[in-house]
């Protein structure tokens, strides 16, 4: 029976508001946000997956998103805990193992996962994610921007998102037109401005604890998607390949950092064949296999991470 439905739930210690699609008995995926996003900027990569692997999609705003709780405890956004969360929704929802998709901050969250307990995973699929900043210049020099940018968000909520959604890492959006980004902008800004700003101070790639070294205990299958135009997370991309115990990366064309958005149905076809190869069934998303990432000529300077 087919249950598409939105609902709150604890898990973890903090209240979340999830959307699900696809009928209850369905083969479960979670799928998780970027930093100032929610459940429903994952919208178009839910939907495909419902239809095409008949799949029981489940989207949560993290912490301090969307319509989910935004409690004042800092350490509930770190990585870890919002990783803690995510296995504890899992919980709730009687979902002892799942498929699990991640975008960019979303990503490092289901990374965090998969090495800590890869047992509640079936597979791992990652869009424009990294494991964390290995060097600790470079992570002091990150968690000291990202100081400067949760302070915006409190002082000046709509020029932050603004000023976010004009980095040049979202710029592949601009193609998909106004309508698209007066949506996306109206999104964003849905959500609690101090959530926002305790989950990039302590969510954020500067405070998380780098994942390089435990990247062989994700003993879990794993698709790296990054889009072509994304130098930086192609580059990532073919380190993660070479570095988890099984992975594959593939780039998506035409498509930037936000590759489930700027081509949803590349992404979704390429996130759908991967789950249905594993789970033994047949995609009907009719996508042909992508391209695997190509060396990146030159990765992409100091771009944060959604």
């Amino acid at each position: 029976m087919r249950t598409d439905r939105a609902f709150r739930i604890l898990a973890g210690g903090v209240e979340l508001a999830v959307n699900q699609r696809g009928p209850e008995a369905g083969v479960p995926i979670l799928v998780l946000h970027g930093f100032t996003g929610s459940a429903q900027a994952m919208e178009p990569l839910a939907e495909r997956l419902a239809a095409g692997l008949t799949a029981r999609v489940i989207c949560p705003d993290l912490i301090g998103h969307g319509r989910s709780e935004a409690p004042d405890d800092i350490d509930r956004y770190r990585v870890e805990a919002m990783a803690g969360q995510v296995a504890g929704l899992a919980d709730a929802l009687g979902c002892e193992t799942l498929h699990l998709v991640g975008y960019s901050m979303g990503g490092r969250v289901a990374l965090m996962l998969g090495c800590t307990q890869p047992q509640r995973l079936r597979s791992l699929a990652l869009i424009g994610a990294s494991p964390g900043i290995r060097d600790p210049a470079e992570r002091r020099r990150r968690t000291g921007a990202d100081r400067s940018r949760a302070a915006r968000i409190v002082e000046d909520f709509e020029a932050f998102v603004d000023d976010w959604m004009a980095d040049p890492l979202f710029a592949g959006q601009a193609a998909l037109g106004d309508a698209h980004l007066q949506a996306t902008r109206v999104q964003r800004l849905a959500s609690s401005p101090a959530g926002l700003a305790r989950s990039l101070l302590a969510g954020g790639t500067g405070s998380m604890t780098p994942l390089h070294d435990r990247l062989e205990d994700c003993d879990v299958p794993v698709l790296v998607l990054a889009g072509a135009r994304d130098g930086k997370f192609c580059a990532i991309a073919e380190e993660l390949a070479t570095a988890l115990p099984d992975c594959a990366a593939v780039r998506v064309p035409r498509a930037g950092h936000a590759a489930h958005i700027e081509q949803p149905d590349a992404t979704a076809a390429a996130i759908a064949r991967f789950i249905a190869n594993i789970a033994g069934t047949e995609s009907t998303s009719g996508a042909k296999a992508l391209p695997p990432v190509q060396p990146a000529k030159q990765a992409s300077g100091d771009r944060h991470a959604s």
